[in-house]
């Protein structure tokens, strides 16, 4: 996985963490869920990522 699109996903990943937490802790449903999606699509990167990595070997 190229060090560039790691670092996304994982970044992607920790935002949204941070998002639903603070959501959670204020009350905020719509914040929640948007957290929840940002890890999401920071997932998804990142498996896509590691399929292209497992065809490049």
């Amino acid at each position: 996985m190229s060090g560039t699109e790691k670092s996304k996903a994982h970044a992607e990943q920790a935002k949204g963490k941070l998002k639903e937490t603070a959501g959670r802790a204020v009350g905020n449903e719509r914040m929640t869920a948007e957290g929840h999606a940002d890890q999401a699509k920071g997932k998804a990167r990142q498996a896509k990522e590691d399929v292209k990595d497992t065809f490049r070997h």
